[in-house]
């Protein structure tokens, strides 16, 4: 891969990655089974993601709240 080129970095890439031999195809249950499971994942993984932009809004308004406090605007 040439890294000075990114277009024929890609590029080759691309055909490295369509030379590889495919996966072995999945039954229909397995693949719904899949995106079940990886739906609950993401759905767990947003869950927290929002909890922590929760906890650093609330920590970021306690130091707003004291910068006011001092007098900085």
């Amino acid at each position: 891969m040439d890294v000075n080129d990114l277009e024929s970095a890609i590029n080759s890439a691309k055909e490295e990655a369509v030379s590889e031999p495919e996966n072995p195809k999945m039954t229909e249950e397995q693949e719904i089974g899949f995106h079940k499971g990886a739906v609950s994942t993401l759905s767990a993984e947003r869950n927290e993601l929002v909890k922590m932009v929760g906890n650093v809004e609330a920590i970021m308004k306690m130091h707003i709240n004291r910068l006011k406090e001092l007098g900085v605007n």
